[in-house]
């Protein structure tokens, strides 16, 4: 009897013991599933809101329809390391390599699983990529090479670039004040810069961040026309969506920026075209893929499935028959918030400049064509000529040490040959811009010397 008590109490004991150990084991899941959520929270807080779209107004705060994850990819060696990616995007018409290839499925069909995330400024998207909160994102061409070098207001956080993800399609437009009167001939607004400036009131222009390529555009342009872009005018900062609302409201004559909002700020009868980008030079580089060097070097595989993916996402694009759908796509709420047709026109080539000029423009915005995505080194050379003009760096700067680190063309090279795609020779033609400048990227320092406007630093 003793020994059947005792083997009762016993088999009682170890009973309370699973369900006490049972409930120990609920208790960390929960809180590991608490943990999560909050930490899923707290990245999408830090991300920030997005841009403004064609309805004006404060950014909000936009939460990702897929939660991020640093799970690896499950399957073989060629798998992603990492399959959940946070890609950043702003508000403009060519952040739809990213967003085509998320809304089509093309980025799970390679082995990531993708969400898009709307910035509030490319300082935002800056941000976000260095803090983690992305891993990869849309970008001005010039911000990687900031952000690496640590210049520009940027802190220095190595990027790299192995893709571009397209040619022309930004402009430069003037306050209606100026229309009948200034073209693409800066010189023509110049005695009127004079006016201003004589009179104690520098007229305003905007680019979207220093270093960018939008701040390239807008001084190349004034410095055109004899116009110092440091000392006749004031030159800002706005995030493109709000372009048109600081027009409107007299706060400034003019700006750079993407489409569509050089369209819209002719809609709105506030602006037209004075040029556009691909007139200054065509074919020029504009928006990068950018990630941080030490994701890429620690995620290869990740890299690659997502260039391949957007490979495809741009093939898709530039067959013109695509692009209804796609203005369909980019123009919901949730990426540029914008009417469809303030997007199509310009993405077929049909540009109205506002000013009673017309144009069936065949340098419309590219995505794949004509080499369109190798990052060839040369263009980093271009940026960081203009880089020295505007004393954004002290002395010459390392033209071919930044331009080895941050264009990458080995990663872009291994993707495309993987599918069969061409790679090309090293481009190192000069490029001649309106003005008649001829840039020969083997002498970039020359050229970055060589102009009678500058604010050239050591």
């Amino acid at each position: 009897m003793s020994d059947s008590r005792s083997g009762g109490a016993d088999e009682a004991q170890r009973r309370r013991s699973r369900r006490a150990s049972r409930k120990l084991a609920d208790r960390a899941l929960r809180r590991r599933e608490f943990l999560k959520v909050a930490a899923t929270a707290a990245s999408t807080l830090a991300i920030g809101g997005s841009a403004l779209g064609c309805s004006e107004g404060e950014p909000e705060a936009r939460t990702p329809a897929t939660p991020p994850s640093g799970a690896p990819a499950a399957g073989g060696s060629s798998a992603p390391e990492v399959s959940a990616i946070r890609f950043g995007m702003i508000a403009l018409t060519d952040c739809s390599p990213i967003v085509i290839a998320h809304e089509r499925g093309i980025f799970r069909r390679y082995g990531i699983e993708s969400s898009v995330v709307k910035g509030a400024s490319w300082a935002a998207i800056r941000d976000s990529l260095t803090n983690g909160d992305i891993q990869a994102t849309h970008m001005l061409l010039g911000m990687p090479l900031a952000s690496t070098m640590g210049i520009g207001g940027s802190p220095q956080v190595p990027m790299v670039v192995p893709w571009l993800l397209n040619r022309n399609g930004q402009a430069i437009t003037l306050a209606n004040t100026f229309r009948g009167r200034v073209r693409a001939d800066a010189s023509a607004l110049k005695p009127l810069v004079d006016e201003a400036k004589a009179a104690g009131n520098p007229m305003t222009f905007a680019m979207t961040f220093p270093p960018g390529t939008h701040a390239m555009w807008m001084r190349y342009f004034l410095a055109s026309g004899g116009i110092h872009p440091d000392r006749d005018v004031a030159l800002v900062t706005v995030p493109p969506a709000q372009m048109v609302a600081n027009m409107r409201i007299g706060r400034m004559h003019g700006f750079c920026v993407g489409e569509p909002w050089n369209a819209r700020s002719i809609a709105d009868q506030i602006g037209y075209t004075a040029m556009t980008t691909q007139e200054m030079w065509r074919d020029h580089p504009e928006k990068v893929l950018a990630f941080r060097e030490d994701f890429a070097e620690q995620n290869p595989r990740t890299v690659k499935a997502i260039l391949k993916a957007i490979h495809e996402a741009s093939v898709w694009l530039d067959d013109l028959s695509n692009r209804p759908e796609q203005a369909r796509i980019v123009s919901q709420t949730t990426y540029i918030n914008c009417a469809p047709e303030l997007i199509l026109g310009r993405l077929q080539g049909h540009y109205d400049y506002g000013d009673g000029r017309t144009l069936e423009d065949p340098n419309y915005m590219i995505f794949s064509q004509r080499g369109c995505n190798a990052p060839q080194a040369k263009y980093a050379h271009w940026f960081l000529s203009q880089f020295r003009r505007w004393g954004l760096v002290q002395g010459r700067p390392d033209y071919e040490g930044v331009a080895r680190r941050v264009m990458r063309m080995d990663l872009y090279a291994e993707a495309m040959r993987e599918l069969g795609v061409a790679v090309p020779e090293p481009d190192v033609r000069p490029e001649t811009f309106f003005d008649g400048k001829t840039f020969d990227p083997a002498d970039p320092e020359g050229y970055a010397t060589s102009f009678p406007i500058h604010a050239l630093a050591g």
